[in-house]
């Protein structure tokens, strides 16, 4: 699943291109997860604002005639991945979403379907309220840091990797990024999140930072489907120290690499380097 840098590395590589640009034309293919919210036509003569990220969600803003027109709230889902070209061909079968403008066409890919494209009035309006208004800190923003870390994980009794999954205390730090982050920290991701002391939570706020700043200079992961709007694949999955390296030596201490199953998601970690 795209997480916050594939969905940064796509807003940055077409936010430029995009903004100013007059929408002459909307196509809607299959259904995706909710419906758009208002009659494609009804976007025609709008122009683009600043794209904006919230979490694994990008805000389209919209004007009409110089003043404020709500704003398309986008999704990637599961397997979904933005391109904006000149000349985009014809829709295949998984080309949902098409905004034509002057300036290109923004094409949503997504077969599985799990992404999103909402019309709403504003980012606290709507259906993007609605899906806004449960998300955990921006955590390359100012107020993530161990302090804030510490108290959330306080309230839970889970483990703590799984706490960092959950998305409603920090975003964009998904399985990769998590299994990585735990490693940087030393913290076994089993631990249980009410029994990480502050000075581990200090550790962790500063090591998931770093390794989603990582991740955003090589412009994001690509384990199977993720390319940014340019069409260019995510190159962190290489520099991985965990992740994905089950039954490999540890490049640290060279214990053998372990995978479990936590909330049906794959976990990876070093049982020399990382303690409970």
């Amino acid at each position: 699943m795209p997480e916050l840098p594939e969905v940064e590395v796509t807003r940055q590589s077409f936010r430029e291109r995009i903004r100013g640009a007059r929408i002459t034309g909307v196509r809607l293919g299959k259904p995706l997860r909710w419906p758009l919210g208002v009659a494609p036509e009804a976007l025609i003569e709008r122009t683009v604002g600043e794209v904006a990220r919230r979490g694994k969600y990008l805000w389209l803003p919209l004007e009409h005639a110089g003043t404020p027109a709500g704003g398309l709230l986008m999704h990637l889902g599961m397997s979904g991945s933005l391109a904006f070209t000149d000349l985009p061909g014809d829709a295949g079968t998984h080309d949902h979403f098409d905004l034509v403008t002057t300036r290109g066409t923004l094409r949503l890919t997504d077969p599985r379907r799990f992404g999103a494209v909402v019309w709403s009035l504003s980012q606290s309006d709507g259906m993007a309220a609605k899906l806004l208004s449960g998300l955990g800190r921006e955590p390359l923003e100012a107020g993530f840091d161990g302090a804030y870390l510490h108290a959330a994980l306080k309230r839970r009794r889970i483990a703590v990797k799984l706490a960092l999954l959950s998305g409603d205390i920090v975003v964009g730090a998904g399985n990769i990024y998590a299994c990585e982050a735990l490693f940087a920290a030393g913290i076994d991701p089993r631990a249980r999140s009410d029994r990480i002391s502050r000075p581990r939570s200090d550790r962790l706020a500063a090591a998931v930072r770093e390794t989603l700043a990582q991740a955003l200079r090589l412009g994001g992961s690509t384990l199977r489907d993720f390319r940014d709007a340019h069409g260019m694949e995510g190159r962190f999955q290489a520099q991985a120290q965990v992740y994905g390296r089950a039954g490999e030596p540890c490049r640290v201490c060279g214990a053998t690499i372990r995978r479990v199953v936590q909330g049906q998601r794959s976990t990876f970690f070093c049982p020399g380097c990382q303690r409970r």
